[in-house]
């Protein structure tokens, strides 16, 4: 691997000059979308990719997004060969590289004095794609044509920088709030251009081949970084297993084996997915995108912070799929509906949790993955608009995991979000949709123990204010929790209630679409995080700590770490009982 031969500063001030210019394409869509999913909870991602299909700067994109963005970009050269400038493309086709059919792409070629160079992609979850519910997923659909969403398979969407009118009055006579999802598609489209212009601009500033320098240092440059990382661990092939929870006809869950083979001597990560069983009928089936993401996604959290996320490190990463797998490549008419989610998280928390079997000081505990009831899809009719409404919200949020040297993220929200995502506002939901909460908490005692602890989850309680209201969630993460790692604790379970105008509380179906009636409550527990190392090796003062915050009980502090208290939280005496403390751990 040869080494830069570019000005070092040069390098730095370029790659700060793309990664702003995704930022700002970021800035743009939080501002201007309409959905708050998309304008308060972040669920979008953002991208330059080259003209040869290389991801060259994502920023803080969701690493479930964005890892697979070059698929597409490939798909948009093979199937418009003659694109020219102005032109834009709307794709979420999950057989030619999209994640799912909810995740709405505009790709927009940027050309250089008349040359295509790169293309700015802007990746944003929709909260209605015209399925046959009202929700974007459906984790019961046997296949695309039950799911019922529009499928749009690298569509050209402009022309000459002006909108092809024969998609948009598609796309607003299916979906169920269309203005909603006409601003959100400007948002998107303005991003891409945004980018566009940006890219122009700099292009005049430091010249079309000092560019194409900088992409091809900067790719050997991070492909140097991963390299290094690989370096460092040492070489072993570890499995790990798992599986996702029963649901529906899928009475056993599915079982997910992965292989990881680490090479320091060659520099290079292998993950084998290509042992698992064939394609469900079922929407939780990955995406090719999705299964390529998710496991890179599992391996950079493990390899740690410093190493740049483009095709560079890419480069020394395997991923093994096979066709018809359900964590594989999915042949049309596979329903991929939920392919961001569940299987996808399942995924990381495996990977990430095979390399804990290096030994200790490697590897993670597994995130809490629950999609549960602070992740519901609502729709409904707003009386006080006459209209309807659907919105995905992402009030909860699931326990991060715990690794050899810090404790689990509190705002992690789940695996394949990597803590990219927002929480979104209970203030702007009520303002904006007739929804009312009644609460928001911390769950005592949801994060796995350890000598770093998994971080809790939260509860949530809300529902409809004035009248009917739907709400579809999909609960994985009911029966098997997030594993801790290295003798740490596992996360908690999901679960979600119903509760009656009466009071009356039923357990619902892990996955379902319940109707929920003004009086009607839904209630929802999230999934905490997995511990790493064991319990009783944590610090007296850090159980001291997450007890005052809430996060662990009293009884966890003396029971599970044990660690004695002595003197009274009341009037500010508490303080951990040293000898006590010992002789219990002793014990």
């Amino acid at each position: 691997m040869s080494t830069s031969t570019m000005d070092p500063a040069l390098l730095a001030v370029l790659a700060n000059r793309f990664d702003a210019i995704v930022r700002e394409m970021t800035n743009t869509l939080l501002r201007t979308g309409r959905s708050t999913v998309m304008s308060v909870a972040r669920d979008f991602s953002c991208a330059i990719v080259t003209a040869d299909d290389q991801l060259l700067s994502s920023a803080e994109a969701l690493p479930v997004h964005v890892f697979g963005t070059h698929l597409q970009t490939a798909a948009m050269r093979r199937m418009h060969p003659g694109f020219t400038e102005g032109d834009a493309y709307l794709d979420n086709d999950p057989y030619i590289g999209n994640t799912h059919h909810a995740d709405h792409t505009i790709l927009v070629p940027v050309f250089i004095d008349g040359v295509h160079v790169f293309t700015a992609a802007a990746k944003a979850h929709q909260a209605d794609t015209g399925n046959s519910i009202p929700s974007t997923y459906h984790p019961l659909a046997k296949d695309i044509y039950e799911e019922g969403a529009l499928c749009f398979s690298m569509t050209q969407i402009q022309r000459d920088y002006t909108d092809i009118e024969d998609v948009i009055r598609m796309c607003r006579r299916r979906i169920r709030v269309p203005d909603q999802w006409y601003g959100d598609y400007l948002a998107m489209l303005g991003a891409a251009r945004i980018a566009e212009r940006r890219l122009k601009q700099a292009a005049e500033r430091y010249g079309v081949d000092t560019l194409r320098e900088f992409v091809g240092e900067w790719l050997d440059y991070s492909e140097r970084r991963m390299r290094a990382a690989i370096a460092k661990l040492p070489a072993a092939t570890v499995e790990g297993e798992g599986a996702h929870d029963p649901f529906g006809p899928l009475t056993e869950g599915v079982p997910v084996k992965i292989k990881v083979t680490v090479d320091p001597d060659e520099e290079t990560v292998e993950v084998d997915l290509r042992d698992n069983i064939d394609c469900v009928p079922a929407g939780i089936n990955q995406s090719e995108a999705c299964a390529i993401n998710n496991a890179i996604t599992g391996v950079l959290n493990v390899v740690g912070s410093g190493v740049p996320v483009n095709s560079g490190t890419f480069r020394r990463i395997t991923v093994q799929l096979r066709e018809n797998c359900v964590v594989g490549i999915p042949e049309h008419p596979t329903c991929c509906s939920m392919a961001t989610t569940n299987l996808a998280d399942r995924i990381i928390n495996i990977t990430q949790h095979a390399f804990s079997e290096l030994g200790d000081g490697y590897g993670l505990a597994q995130g809490g993955a629950v999609t549960g009831a602070g992740f519901s899809v609502v729709a409904g009719h707003d009386p006080r608009t006459g209209g309807g409404y659907i919105n995905q919200l992402i009030v909860g949020t699931n326990g991060g995991p715990a690794t050899p040297r810090t404790d689990g993220w509190v705002t992690y929200n789940a695996p394949c979000g990597a803590g990219l995502v927002y929480r979104d506002s209970i203030e702007l939901n009520e303002l904006k949709y007739p929804v009312l909460f009644d609460h928001l908490r911390i769950a005592t005692d949801s994060g796995g123990a350890g000598r770093r602890r998994g971080a809790v989850s939260t509860t949530v309680e809300f529902g409809p204010r004035h009248a009917p209201m739907s709400a579809a969630f999909n609960i994985d993460g009911h029966e098997r929790p997030a594993r801790g790692a290295r003798g740490g604790g596992d996360g908690s379970l999901g679960v979600a209630y119903l509760i009656g105008a009466d009071g009356t509380r039923t357990r619902t179906d892990p996955m379902a679409q319940i109707e929920l009636r003004p009086g009607d409550r839904l209630y929802g527990e999230h999934g905490g995080g997995g511990g790493y190392g064991p319990p009783t090796e944590r610090e007296p003062e850090r159980v001291l700590h997450d007890y005052l915050e809430g996060y662990i009980s009293r009884e966890a502090a003396e029971d599970v770490y044990g660690v004695v208290f002595t003197g009274d939280p009341a009037d500010d005496t508490l303080a951990v009982d040293e000898e006590a403390t010992r002789s219990r751990r002793a014990a």
